[in-house]
């Protein structure tokens, strides 16, 4: 009895490392799950209501299935507010609809169903790599996938935001693309299934994904026509995407043909810019920066980058600079000796660098931090071409003796990776926490109000609900009319509003039973104390305490007197009109930055009104 415990205990080690030869892609699949798990369990602790742009995506995915299901994707900086266009498809909200619907409908639905859809992009990626070089490449893969999921953070890769949902997909696009390199033509239905994915989402990835899909077609045409023995197996898999592929961009056609013209919108767009592009400068300084790994060691997660006017693209040129050199002096050698099975990943790599060099130096105005958040996958592939061709010569030398020595090093990497990984989604808070937490106290008691008859409300009212935010650019708002609709009553914004609360929620003043305002900072003083007929406070809530608001009062005074002494009067002005607006000041001290990003953070006083509309007048 005494001796038979390390017997046991050895061959169930024994059993559990053969599991893991012979099921790796399950094993790693199981492995990287655990952390989104322990995301879920977060995301279910904390009430969450979307704001801004979340909130137009939770419309979007209500109305998928209705008589008013999106075909075009989220508004997006293109074209002229109040007539902007939107990101090219609606994926994403078909993807987000199933599970969205089958928790209720609650918002933590949007982020459950984004937890999946990530977990599915790892996957899809495993069993790419396990087709590429089988357990030894899996876990490669999975190693770059856990320093991924680290670099990224629970924040970043649990909610559907547009900028946000395509990364881990671009991962399997690039993978994909591999395969299709590599002579595996099964690649091509995760390219099409995760490549639309993404190109539909957010616009920057339409030109990274059309350029890779367009090198992979030429490969796909090219050996059909030089190697009859595999043409028609390629021909299948190529043929049989290539339909998937009509069918998931049918709805941006049909939006084309008989809607919007939305293509038509974007293409204008490109054509014909607002300002001047960034330029190439710019364009190499971003993306060698994205290829400095220890700034991404120092900044660690997004979850804790993503502030107002965050450029997380600041790594140091010169070490990136570095990396990007011994990846071209690896692929070199990668050719001169002759190293096959990792030419087709160093391919990918250079067809995506210079596919991400042209697409960023392309950017219009502020180089914000999420239009360059596919670089890291794209600088983790360069990573892992490098040090694969490094593996392979080292142990062109050394015998394989090496392989124990990488695989215990790729152990380690991914499980303090995944340690770090998973301690932040056990911590994380919602999106916009500050202003989804005020959000929800206003919502409650604007329901109440209403449900109690104030400002003489009835249920079958249709009410239009404006904004005046001093704080955020109608953040609160569009969340107020997203939360409102989920609690039953019928509201709508006014034409203005159209595109990005959707046309069929316009409300004209002539058929308004009521008009609600939100209202924060300053415009809330003035409506509170304008004695204006027919007006009544629905709710009000300061998110501040005492303390929090006398430290408001002191950095204000410090902010404004800093940008009048600079000769900035007209920004100083709006602090408290348009806070947010002060914060894409390109003229801002640090110290300036630092304020403006406080006094978003502490917050403003907010509240909601109600008006008798035009019909009852």
């Amino acid at each position: 009895m005494v001796d038979s415990g390390p017997d046991v205990g050895g061959r169930g080690l024994v059993r559990v490392l053969g599991l893991w030869r012979r099921r790796p892609v399950l094993c790693w699949s199981v492995l990287l799950a655990v952390p989104f798990i322990v995301a879920t369990a977060s995301i279910a602790r904390h009430a969450w209501y979307p704001v801004l742009d979340l909130a137009m995506t939770e419309l979007r995915v209500r109305d998928v299935g209705t008589a008013h299901t999106p075909l075009v994707g989220l508004p997006g900086r293109i074209g002229r507010f109040p007539d902007q266009g939107s990101h090219p498809g609606p994926l994403s909200f078909y993807a987000v609809a199933p599970i969205y619907r089958l928790v209720g409908s609650s918002a933590h639905g949007l982020e459950y169903a984004t937890v999946l859809l990530s977990v599915a992009a790892l996957v899809t990626a495993l069993w790419l790599a396990r087709r590429r070089g089988g357990a030894p490449m899996v876990m490669a893969v999975a190693t770059l996938l856990s320093l991924l999921l680290w670099r990224y953070g629970p924040s970043l890769l649990t909610q559907p935001w547009n900028p946000y949902l395509p990364v881990l997909p671009w991962v399997v696009v690039l993978l994909a693309t591999w395969s299709i390199l590599d002579r595996d033509p099964v690649g091509w239905l995760p390219f099409v299934g995760f490549g639309s994915l993404a190109a539909q989402t957010h616009i920057p990835y339409v030109g990274l994904v059309g350029g890779l899909g367009a090198l992979a077609l030429a490969t796909t045409a090219w050996r059909a026509v030089r190697e009859p023995a595999a043409r028609a197996r390629s021909l299948r898999w190529c043929g049989g995407s290539l339909a998937l592929l009509g069918l998931l961009w049918l709805p941006p056609a049909i939006d084309q043909l008989a809607g919007h013209r939305n293509i038509s919108m974007i293409i204008d767009y490109f054509r014909n810019p607002p300002e001047a592009a960034v330029g190439f400068g710019t364009g190499a300084r971003v993306l060698l920066g994205h290829l400095d790994p220890f700034h991404a060691l120092a900044q660690g997660s997004y979850s804790h980058l993503v502030v107002a006017g965050t450029d997380a693209s600041t790594g140091s040129v010169a070490v990136g600079g570095v990396v990007l050199l011994a990846w071209i002096v690896a692929a070199v050698v990668s050719v001169r000796r002759r190293l096959a099975p990792v030419l087709p990943l160093h391919a990918v790599v250079g067809a995506a660098l210079l596919l991400g060099f042209v697409s960023l130096s392309r950017i219009f105005g502020t180089v914000w931090y999420y239009l360059s958040l596919w670089m890291v996958g794209t600088a983790g592939l360069l990573l892992l071409a490098t040090a694969w061709t490094a593996y392979l010569l080292v142990r062109e030398r050394r015998g394989p003796d090496v392989d124990r020595v990488v695989r215990i090093g790729l152990a380690a990497v991914a499980l303090v990776s995944l340690v770090a990984f998973t301690v932040e989604c056990a911590t994380f808070r919602p999106p916009e926490s500050t202003l989804s937490d005020p959000l929800g106290v206003i919502v409650a008691r604007t329901d109440r109000a209403l449900r109690d008859g104030t400002g003489g409300v009835a249920r079958s009212d249709r009410l239009v609900v404006t904004w005046n935010d001093a704080h955020y650019i109608g953040s609160q708002g569009y969340g107020l009319v997203s939360e409102l609709e989920r609690r039953g009553w019928t509201v709508g914004v006014p034409d203005t509003w159209r595109i990005p609360v959707t046309r069929q929620r316009v409300v004209p003043d002539d058929r308004a039973d009521h008009e609600l305002r939100f209202a924060s900072g300053r415009y809330l003083d003035e409506l509170r104390t304008s004695g204006e007929p027919g007006v009544t406070l629905l709710a009000s809530y300061d998110p501040r305490d005492a303390t929090a608001r006398r430290r408001y009062a002191r950095e204000r005074a410090e902010l404004v007197s800093s940008l009048r002494a600079r000769g900035l009067d007209a920004a100083a002005e709006q602090v408290d009109t348009t806070l947010f607006t002060v914060s894409l000041e390109p003229s801002l001290t640090p110290r300036e930055k630092v304020l403006v990003a406080e006094l978003l953070r502490l917050g403003q006083p907010i509240g909601v009104l109600v008006e008798i509309g035009r019909a009852h007048v």
